[in-house]
């Protein structure tokens, strides 16, 4: 059974955003084909080591610190079930975390409301 792929769709997508096949870019970094192949596909969750997931994302020309920086290790995160660490280490953010869950279990929350909570998340 495969593994939330929201992380694996978002590496391919980089990838192939580079010009690389699979083959190309496991060979120029040195990596297993098999293993890309399967963290693509949601066969294996993503790399629990920052250190190894800096690295993916470095491979990937993604820019520290940059939007798509962060939404590659929210997605490592989330296909792991996890919360990204800077939300654990927020405790502004922990706190409005229970009220954020019951909002979107409680009610189909619409893209506005999302990013509306989003923002408010941001100016805590």
């Amino acid at each position: 059974m495969a593994i939330k792929t929201t992380f694996g769709e978002y590496f391919k997508a980089k990838r192939i955003e580079k010009g690389f096949t699979l083959r190309e870019f496991c060979k120029k970094y040195g990596l297993d084909p098999g293993n890309i192949s399967k963290l693509e596909r949601g066969l294996l969750p993503p790399p629990a080591s920052r250190e190894k997931l800096e690295e993916y994302a470095t491979f990937l020309g993604l820019k520290k610190g940059s939007d798509e920086w962060l939404e590659f290790f929210d997605r490592a995160a989330a296909s792991r079930g996890e919360l990204p660490k800077d939300f654990l280490d927020d405790d502004e953010v922990l706190k409005a975390l229970p009220i954020i869950f019951r909002t979107i279990r409680g009610k189909k929350v619409s893209r506005e409301m999302l990013n509306e909570l989003i923002d408010k998340i941001r100016r805590t």
